[in-house]
């Protein structure tokens, strides 16, 4: 079978890796900037605001998370909404994009535990089921799970019983990869359809969302294995597919400029592409940390100053990591 459907097997078939909840942080394969600080979605809202104060007819929209694993990010910006204008979380309707029953459960459980009832929140199996006047999107890690192609010298890779084989690759392929300056590395599937079926049933739009990877293209693998917080490229000779096939993350690098312009093409406009630092600065993290410190003890506020550094320093999360805010008005 074509690489691309062997990996959406991998993470989304009967029995794949995002089927059931798998924990992130200390207890899991992996860590996010969402389990890392609060203050990462509270810097999202944070720019929501702004945006809602811009243009008011946003404060009777939808805040919809894609892809919220425990349902961390969006409560840590419900949260922070309500400190800003309690207001808000009775005009404003919520949202999480998510199709596996197990992790939605896990999803309420969270967020009933920390809002009771006072949140009500409504689950979309898909983007496309989202028919709404407006809605701010927001996502985190979800585009480097997006099934891709393998290819190098013209060839793209098979997986045959948990074996890669390379084999001559499709022409259309080969032309996409051409477009894009492309000749070793990874093709994600799917973003052309998603950023479609995102903008069909929504009148106006913000997607702000947050990935790894680059515009350059480096035409060499980054596709790796993420188990128990260790790292093993796939093509590692002491890696063996079968033994970890379902069992633990599998990512790749997003080539942004094949993002962009999957959505500007489906009739998006591009408002920022920046890193992740940049992005949580302009954002008001820093501002966040000091109201914090305002009302906590000194150790609390040099703990959360130490996730905050994560976050955004150039060597750890700050430069790898970017964020794209596409709109459509």
């Amino acid at each position: 079978m074509r690489f691309s459907r062997y990996m959406n097997e991998w993470l989304y078939g009967e029995d794949g890796y995002y089927k059931n909840f798998n924990a992130i942080g200390k207890g899991g394969d992996f860590y996010t900037a969402v389990s890392t600080s609060k203050f990462f979605g509270a810097s999202i809202a944070n720019y929501f605001y702004t945006l809602i104060e811009k243009d008011s007819f946003k404060r009777y929209g939808w805040l919809i998370e894609i892809g919220a694993h425990q349902g961390y990010l969006i409560c840590d910006m419900i949260q922070w909404l309500y400190t800003l204008d309690s207001s808000l979380v009775k005009t404003l309707k919520f949202g999480i994009v998510e199709k596996q029953r197990e992790v939605r459960e896990e999803q309420l459980k969270y967020i009933r535990g920390r809002f009771g009832d006072d949140i009500q929140i409504k689950h979309f199996n898909s983007v496309d089921e989202v028919k709404v006047d407006y809605a701010f999107f927001v996502a985190n890690e979800i585009f480097d799970a997006f099934p891709c192609e393998l290819i190098k010298d013209g060839e793209m890779a098979f997986v045959d019983n948990h074996k890669i084989e390379w084999r001559e690759a499709d022409k259309k392929l080969l032309e996409f990869a051409k477009k894009h300056r492309e000749v070793k590395g990874e093709i994600a599937i799917g973003y052309e359809e998603f950023a479609k079926n995102m903008i069909d049933g929504v009148k106006s739009l913000d997607f702000v969302t947050f990935d790894y990877g680059e515009k350059l293209v480096r035409n060499d693998f980054s596709i790796r294995v993420y188990q128990k917080h260790k790292t093993f490229p796939l093509f590692d000779k002491e890696l063996k597919l079968e033994d970890v096939y379902q069992k633990a993350d599998i990512t790749y690098d997003v080539n942004f400029n094949h993002l962009i312009d999957a959505f500007i093409d489906n009739g998006f406009k591009l408002d920022s592409y920046e890193t992740q630092a940049r992005a949580l600065i302009r954002f008001g993290i820093i501002d966040i940390l000091e109201q914090f410190a305002k009302q906590t003890t000194e150790a609390n506020y040099l703990r959360e100053a130490d996730k905050i550094k994560t976050l955004i320093a150039p060597t750890i999360m700050g430069d790898k990591f970017k964020m794209l805010h596409l709109y459509h008005l």
